[in-house]
């Protein structure tokens, strides 16, 4: 028996976003505060995740924040010829003088002054608890990321700009959540806005999946699952809610998922990387996301 209608209309709803636009503007305040000691810097502060995609479900709390410092970058030079090299290496010979630590250490001293022992650190992100009506936070900090495609002085260069961050192991992070926020608004408008309802449908369904211990808070982040749907053609977001969730499910599984893109377009969606979905877990989800549909 298939998911009935009237239930994928109340999945495909947008969460509330009243606490989290709240929640969002008091983090704000805080990482643009004056007296941050980078305050004189240039910096950015935005949304990520599903609050800043508007694919948020009911059941959703996080609220995704990067604090994005221009006034460092760090880059990728693997696209350049020896001689874009050189010319990149002759422009930017001088050091910088204020390091992504120095940003980090900053960044929690800034949110550690406006709500003290609600800010604790984790493995990606600083994290602000939950207290009263603001929700759980989780704060990117990062500064800017070039992939560069060619380099010949500082007036005449391309590159890809994104973000990057380090990990409490040191490892390097690089993403495009500009380019994933853009291009999810793009595909939600060529499918006559259809793309984010159906995101919040697989969603809810994995949150079910997660409730019936089918699978695991960790087998399909929400980044994974609007990759997963990005790569179905819009065609098949028409009819039902229930016709294209099983049009769209039919056209995954008979595809060749080791061509699938991430929601930005700069990564294959399935992978072992930091950045991309294991192909065990996307398998595990759909498998179990089949058998919610048939017996529910």
């Amino acid at each position: 028996m298939a998911i009935p209608e009237s239930h994928l209309d109340t999945w495909a709803k947008q969460g509330s976003v009243t606490q989290s636009s709240t929640t969002y503007a008091t983090i704000k305040g805080a990482l643009e505060a004056t007296s941050a000691n980078y305050a004189a810097k240039n910096f950015e502060v935005f949304l990520q995740g599903s609050y800043g995609n508007d694919t948020n479900i009911y059941a959703e709390s996080d609220v995704d924040v990067v604090i994005r410092l221009d006034s460092i970058f760090h880059y990728n030079l693997d696209d350049l010829t020896p001689t874009e090299k050189a010319a990149f290496e002759s422009a930017h010979s001088g050091g910088a003088a204020y390091s992504y630590a120095s940003f980090k250490s900053d960044v929690k001293g800034a949110l550690g002054s406006k709500f003290g022992s609600d800010v604790k650190d984790s493995k990606n992100a600083v994290k602000v608890k939950a207290n009263g009506s603001r929700r759980n936070a989780d704060v990117l900090v990062a500064t800017e990321f070039r992939q560069y495609q060619n380099f010949f002085s500082i007036s005449n260069q391309r590159y890809m700009a994104g973000v990057c961050f380090f990990t409490s192991a040191g490892n390097r992070i690089v993403n495009y959540p500009k380019q994933h926020s853009v291009n999810c608004t793009a595909k939600h408008q060529a499918s006559n806005s259809w793309f984010k309802p159906m995101i919040r449908i697989y969603k809810n369904a994995r949150g079910k999946l997660v409730n019936d211990g089918a699978i695991d808070q960790t087998t399909a982040p929400s980044y994974f699952i609007e990759g997963l749907l990005y790569n179905v053609p819009n065609y098949l977001f028409t009819g039902t809610y229930g016709d294209a969730f099983v049009a769209s499910f039919k056209w995954i599984l008979q595809a060749d998922r080791s061509k699938f893109v991430t929601v930005n377009e700069q990564y294959p969606l399935l992978g072992d990387s930091a950045v991309t979905w294991p192909a065990a877990n996307c398998n595990l989800f759909l498998d179990t996301l089949a058998k919610l549909w048939n017996n529910w």
